[in-house]
């Protein structure tokens, strides 16, 4: 069985203009980071040509299907019937991008099959990266 995720979703940028732009983006989840899951937009869709990577709590992320979530460089919140806002906050400024929610769902409902919630820690490898750590310390 696979221990990475990968599903192309569609995200609909939040702009000034009155029509805002589809832009592809990837939603990652691997296993060897289980508590974590990643949304990458390639470089064409971003303001500085290069492809830009945010990770955040895959916790979060399905909280945010439910209600408002987030107090920092990523906030998620539930928008009409089939949308999740998801905001992506660094000093350069804020990206937001409207989301399908189904296409959440499902991406949650993979990662759940591959490690269900609550049962990240079984993941970890403890003894392994203490040991990279006391190797990194000589």
């Amino acid at each position: 069985m696979s221990t990475v995720i990968a599903q192309p979703v569609e995200a609909r940028l939040v702009a000034a203009a009155p029509r805002m732009p589809t832009i592809p983006a990837t939603l990652h989840y691997d296993r060897r980071d289980p508590f974590a899951v990643r949304m990458t937009f390639p470089a064409r869709a971003t303001l500085e040509g290069v492809e830009v990577c945010w990770t955040f709590a895959r916790e979060l992320l399905a909280a945010g299907l439910e209600g408002p979530e987030g107090q920092g460089d990523v906030r998620v919140r539930p928008y009409g019937y089939d949308r999740t806002v998801l905001e992506f906050h660094a000093p350069e400024g804020t990206a937001i991008v409207h989301v399908h929610s189904s296409d959440i769902r499902r991406f949650l409902e993979a990662t759940g099959a591959l490690v269900p919630a609550g049962l990240e820690h079984l993941q970890l490898d403890l003894d392994h990266g203490l040991a990279e750590l006391m190797r990194d310390a000589r």
